[in-house]
């Protein structure tokens, strides 16, 4: 019975009844084993990380540079499209002030054309009518003077009758005439 052990250990790691003794992962006599487990699965890793997932992490990675390149581009155009529309946009806003201003300018050169007009319709009117005024006051002057003439010739009649006198028509009006003038 050369099998039978007498409650002792079999190994650093392992004791009668087949278990570990302390923490297997630091057992001296299992490192080796558990070095190369290790660097396989570090070989393995390394390959499928190389040959898998770092080509497609650099290609989204690429991809997002890409993709940033080409909105920074665009953007820069449609930066420059915004200066260049707001450029016209001023000039389009200049030319609507300028031809506003002629406009403007227009319409008073009209209105001033029209008020010079109707003031020159109102000054003939006032001198129409001035004149017609003129006219009609000279008109009365005249029939005024033919008829404070008459009335000075009919009381000078009177006068020189009631005093007694007996007065001609031709002399009363050659008076009255010659008083008249002055």
């Amino acid at each position: 019975m050369a099998t039978e052990t007498t409650g002792g250990a079999i190994g650093a790691c392992v004791d009668a009844n087949g278990s570990a003794i302390g923490m297997p992962q630091l057992c001296v006599e299992w490192m080796p084993n558990q070095v190369f487990w290790l660097v396989v699965a570090l070989i393995a890793i390394y390959f499928v990380l190389s040959r898998i997932a770092l080509p497609r992490i650099g290609g989204v990675l690429a991809e997002r540079k890409g993709t940033i390149t080409n909105d920074l581009t665009a953007a820069e155009e449609l930066k420059a499209k915004a200066v260049d529309a707001e450029k016209a946009y001023q000039d389009a806003l200049a030319r609507a002030r300028a031809e506003a201003a002629k406009i403007v300018a227009e319409a008073r050169a009209d209105i001033q054309k029209d008020l010079d007009a109707a003031t020159a319709r109102a000054d003939a009117e006032i001198a129409a009518r001035s004149a017609e005024s003129e006219k009609r006051i000279g008109e009365i002057r005249a029939g005024a003077l033919e008829a404070v003439t008459e009335v000075a010739k009919d009381t000078a009649k009177e006068l020189v009758a009631a005093l007694g006198g007996k007065a001609d028509a031709r002399s009363v009006t050659a008076a009255v005439t010659a008083r008249l003038k002055g």
